[in-house]
């Protein structure tokens, strides 16, 4: 099983080809499977959502061997379902986590971090955080800690998860066929990672400048 995730972390291009030669159809509900997991367990926020779907896109429209119309709506339903499981979580075990530094790939800095961004943007946090890998699983979690209207934090939910998925997934299905996504999957998949991750390290970095000039 680590294994599994590792190299799922390492290349999600191979892994899914591979996968889809062995198993064929299988792959829709594997893909079920990672998406909901990773919207849904707050302690599961490292697996590679963004990379994940920009491959669904591209292998659909390489090869065929996805169907694009059919995969998008069904990881709809995956990170929305994930979603209403973690914000639920949030709602009951809140005090629970937060009395834990880590729990697996959890740390309590991740909850820290999706509060501040909460504290800044509001119930739109639900939609910009899907994003942001790390916060988009942790996202969910705070909205339920802090009581957040349901119906309010199921709107913006949906909202999110018909952006995220559908914006990652034709991305990588319209560039399926450019030459230099083809040679430079890796650089893309990074950059696509860069791009994700900017906004927490444009956070990092404030949180740190305003550290040194407290301190000074």
């Amino acid at each position: 099983m680590l294994q599994l995730l590792l190299d799922l972390l390492k290349d999600p291009l191979q892994f899914l080809t591979e996968f889809i030669s062995a198993n064929g159809s299988l792959t829709y509900a594997l893909l079920f499977l990672i998406v909901f997991v990773e919207t849904g367990l707050v302690v599961m926020p490292l697996l590679p959502g963004d990379s994940l779907l920009f491959s669904v896109g591209l292998l659909a429209s390489a090869s065929g061997q996805i169907d694009v119309y059919y995969v998008i709506p069904l990881l709809i339903l995956a990170a929305l379902s994930g979603d209403q499981v973690n914000y639920f979580l949030g709602k009951y075990f809140s005090s629970w986590i937060r009395e834990r530094e880590q729990i697996l790939f959890l740390k309590r800095s991740h909850v820290e971090q999706t509060e501040t961004f909460y504290a800044k943007y509001g119930a739109k946090t639900v939609i910009l955080a899907r994003f942001i890998p790390i916060v988009r699983t942790v996202a969910p979690f705070v909205a339920g800690a802090g009581r957040m209207s349901y119906p309010v934090y199921l709107l913006y939910g949906f909202l999110g998860a018909c952006l995220w998925v559908t914006s990652i997934t034709m991305a990588g299905f319209y560039l399926g066929d450019n030459a230099f996504v083809k040679e430079n999957f890796e650089k893309v998949v990074l950059g696509i990672v860069g791009v994700s991750v900017l906004p927490i390290l444009v956070g990092l970095i404030k949180q740190l400048h305003q550290r040194i000039f407290k301190g000074n």
